[in-house]
């Protein structure tokens, strides 16, 4: 488990431990922390509109990673693309599942991407922010954070 894994999955909010130092990236970064949360906490009759509020920030989300991925020629494209689509696959095949009552793999697919996040954050994702700062600034992103030892509630 990632050091930026709450050990309880309901308690996943956002952190600055998530902060990257791209404001665009970090910004969606945290709407995707606020739809897991809600998605993750949401009552049975609710999830399905979660669901569907997480598939639609989904696809923005990494389709604008994706983009910049490819405009920027980033090297190591295909496979964060590739764990993007795997992702949002995922979502669409519990989709289907849970409009058929099974709210449990709802849960499980919330509490997968509280796992997943951190570990594609900073690995993956933060390699992007220092290519883009890189590229655009000439030098690594500035990244200030308060309480990382804490996550919001």
């Amino acid at each position: 488990m990632n050091s930026n894994t709450p050990s309880d999955p309901a308690a996943f909010g956002w952190t600055d431990a998530f902060l990257l130092g791209d404001p665009r990236m970090d910004a969606v970064h945290r709407e995707f922390v606020d739809v897991v949360a809600g998605l993750l906490n949401c009552a049975d009759a609710e999830m399905l509109e979660r669901l569907d509020a997480f598939i639609v920030h989904a696809r923005s989300h990494f389709g604008e990673e994706d983009q910049w991925m490819r405009e920027s020629e980033f090297p190591p494209r295909d496979c964060h693309i590739d764990e993007h689509a795997a992702v949002l696959a995922s979502a669409e095949e519990v989709r289907a599942q849970v409009a058929a009552g099974d709210f449990a793999i709802g849960r499980a697919l919330a509490a997968e991407l509280v796992r997943w996040f951190p570990g594609h954050a900073d690995h993956l994702d933060s390699a992007l922010a220092h290519w883009k700062v890189k590229r655009s600034h000439g030098g690594r992103p500035v990244v200030l954070r308060r309480n990382i030892g804490k996550t919001a509630v």
